[in-house]
């Protein structure tokens, strides 16, 4: 009886060892096919042009040596562990930061953009060739969608269509203003120039009262940032001070909950101060 209850307990062992092995597997694979086809879509949108499958043996070669890292430092797998579940959704945070700063930049470039197509309509200038000519003398990344957009209309894409796409590719207030002034005014005609001003001249008044605002909050980010590394560096010091009274935080399973609590709690801290420092002009 007990050979058999030892049979089977191993049979069964092996047989759940295997499901989980190839189920992380194809998880693997999943994950590894969902990034490659957002990182390419996420590349395309702001004209980078790097190939995905480099991309990904990148972000998997940083991830394993910071995990390897944390694991050599904390000598615990479990932690290794944590390090990996936080590594993976760190590649979509870098290109989910690099489009907002993409976006931010073409916000600010906005303002100059529209008071230049307004004196150049004023001047007697056709919207089309207007738009050329901005395209040529305005940096990226504002140039960059212009120009697609004229390609697009080049190709034959009506221009409230090529207008539309470049609202989905620049999802912003300022992109949206002037889309919906320019798509008005090629319908009903009218003082597009004036229009053109006064959008230029609001854009202007609220990436300043946004500068502002960022300014009066950035003691608020810094210290979301200070309260969230100071436990990482506190477990640090005392790991390197008191060694043998650290041990059970990363050898014990109640030391893994207080762990796994901790992350927990320090990612709902960042969370809540985020949103309240983050004030929508």
């Amino acid at each position: 009886m007990m050979v058999f209850t030892l049979a089977f307990t191993f049979l069964a062992t092996s047989l759940l060892a295997w499901l989980g092995q190839r189920w992380l597997v194809r998880q693997f694979a999943r994950y590894r096919h969902a990034f490659k086809r957002h990182a390419r879509r996420d590349l395309a949108e702001m004209f980078l042009f790097l190939d995905p499958g480099q991309l990904w043996f990148a972000s998997l070669g940083l991830s394993l040596a910071v995990v390897g890292i944390v694991g050599v430092l904390a000598g615990s797998p479990v932690v290794m562990g944590l390090g990996t579940v936080l590594m993976l959704p760190a590649p979509w945070l870098v290109l989910g930061k690099i489009r907002q700063r993409r976006l931010q930049r073409m916000d600010r470039q906005l303002p100059d953009l529209l008071l230049a197509l307004a004196g150049a309509l004023r001047a007697g200038v056709g919207m089309q060739a207007a738009l050329r000519h901005l395209v040529d003398h305005t940096p990226a990344p504002l140039s960059q969608e212009l120009a697609l957009m004229l390609r697009e209309q080049r190709m034959g894409v009506p221009f409230e269509e090529a207008l539309s796409d470049l609202q989905v590719r620049v999802p912003t207030e300022g992109a949206r203003l002037m889309v919906s002034a320019l798509t008005i005014a090629s319908h009903t005609g009218g003082q597009l120039a004036d229009t053109l001003e006064r959008i230029s001249a609001t854009l202007r008044a609220r990436l300043h009262i946004d500068g502002r605002i960022r300014a009066l909050t950035a003691q608020g980010r810094m210290q979301a940032w200070i309260m969230a590394l100071l436990p990482a560096g506190l477990a640090w010091v005392l790991h390197w001070l008191e060694p043998r009274a650290m041990a059970a935080l990363w050898t014990t399973p109640a030391g893994w909950l207080v762990l796994v609590l901790i992350v927990l709690l320090e990612t709902l801290g960042m969370f809540l101060i985020r949103r309240i420092v983050r004030i929508k002009v």
